[in-house]
């Protein structure tokens, strides 16, 4: 079923080149933005903040649905994929704009109950050129049945020709919730995490495993073009995961006992 959908809006923001230097710290990637520099892809996800008093917040922390945020009627809502097109690079200390439309709105029934499925578009421009467009994908579902099955979780490849190593733990989490405003508790109330939403932890953001893919597809191929991501299953701010490139375009994450986290596609 379609549902109604509602009127784009605008933001700008000054793109603090403060904020970009804190986050390639926060990913051990020490250096120093400076106005004027060209911004990391996927760093638009830094600016942009929609601060909400505490009465405008869900029980998720998350905002509450209505307005440019569709009311799917089910009280998860997560970020399950997402698809980007670079034309021209964001540049730090540069004043850029960005506006949001929803493009659908849908509601069906799967395996594991009712779900609500939510595309929006962002279109990112900076001196009057556009620079991204960024489709977001995001699914809505009911709260966990404890006595429900759990879901078959794919298996990630392992003909990787290269992967990485990365570590995360609940600082890291934080720090990056901060500098996103993200205010999802699944990320950093640990008790909400696995009470409510049924976790074995807390789950480790989608989009930061999608900027790290993003980081290592940029050091394979160069400057990105296009960048398309899904997510598959959760990750445990206490697992270990690796980073693969599959040499022609495909990346993926793997958790410690070979579950798929995350597909990706660049190009």
């Amino acid at each position: 079923m379609q549902d109604a959908l509602s009127d784009s809006h605008s933001q700008s923001d000054a793109m603090d080149p403060a904020r970009a230097t804190a986050c390639l710290t926060t990913l051990s990637l020490p250096a120093t933005v400076a106005s004027g520099d060209p911004l990391p892809p996927f760093f638009h996800q830094l600016y942009f903040w929609e601060a909400q008093p505490p009465a405008d917040l869900g029980r998720d922390g998350h905002p509450k649905v209505g307005g440019g945020i569709p009311d799917m009627d089910l009280p998860r809502r997560m970020w399950a994929g997402g698809q980007l097109e670079f034309h021209e690079q964001l540049r730090a200390g540069i004043t850029a704009s960005k506006t949001t439309t929803v493009v659908s709105a849908a509601h069906k029934d799967g395996r594991s109950g009712p779900l609500g499925f939510v595309k929006l578009r962002h279109d990112f421009t900076q001196g009057g050129n556009l620079c991204v467009t960024e489709f977001q994908d995001l699914v809505y579902r009911e709260d966990p049945d404890p006595k429900a099955l759990k879901p078959v979780v794919p298996q990630a490849r392992t003909n990787e020709i290269c992967s990485e190593t990365h570590c995360f733990n609940s600082t890291l989490l934080f720090r990056y919730s901060a500098l996103t405003f993200n205010g999802h508790r699944i990320h950093y109330d640990i008790d909400y995490a696995k009470d409510v939403e049924g976790y074995g932890g807390l789950v480790v953001h989608g989009p930061l495993l999608a900027q790290l893919l993003m980081l290592k597809a940029e050091r394979e191929l160069g400057s990105l073009k296009r960048f398309s991501f899904r997510a598959t299953s959760p990750l445990m701010h206490f697992e270990e995961a690796k980073l693969c490139w599959g040499g022609d375009g495909t990346l993926w994450v793997r958790g410690p006992d070979g579950r798929q986290n995350m597909i990706a596609d660049a190009s």
